[in-house]
């Protein structure tokens, strides 16, 4: 499975991001210099955990039949203070179902097999160039 993404700028800090057919709004806040339009990227990144993680112990738990009844997962995250320490992530999993403390371990262990977890726990390798381009009037 390949994903993509694209981000155009629409003025000065805010961005359109395209995936497939969906398209969000990306900025930064006003006292970081951007107009606060959306999301930051940051932000984003910890949405993409808390989602991926609730979509991921959502799966599991109907494979096995389990009414974990509605789920709620907290993603907060510090980035590392400078290159070569660690980034601090912090997800809080929260369901309303009646399920057993062994149920519970178990979506513990089932959440960090999501796929952004298994990204941001394992090795990343990046491939970056910056190409020129004629503008079209």
């Amino acid at each position: 499975m390949q994903v993509n993404a694209r981000a155009n700028r629409d003025d000065h800090l805010r961005h359109t991001v395209r995936m497939r057919h969906h398209s969000t709004t990306v900025d930064e806040p006003a006292d970081m210099g951007g107009d606060d339009a959306g999301p930051t990227p940051q932000e984003l990144m910890a949405a993409s955990l808390a989602s991926c993680t609730a979509i991921t112990l959502q799966m599991y738990a109907d494979r096995k039949g389990w009414d974990i009844g509605d789920i709620e997962v907290e993603c907060t995250y510090k980035p590392a203070p400078e290159r070569g320490c660690p980034t601090r992530f912090e997800l809080v999993m929260r369901v309303d179902g009646a399920i057993t403390d062994e149920h519970l371990e178990r979506l513990r262990v089932i959440a960090t097999k999501c796929p952004v977890h298994r990204v941001l726990d394992g090795e990343v390798m990046f491939d970056e160039r910056v190409e020129r381009v004629a503008h079209v009037a």
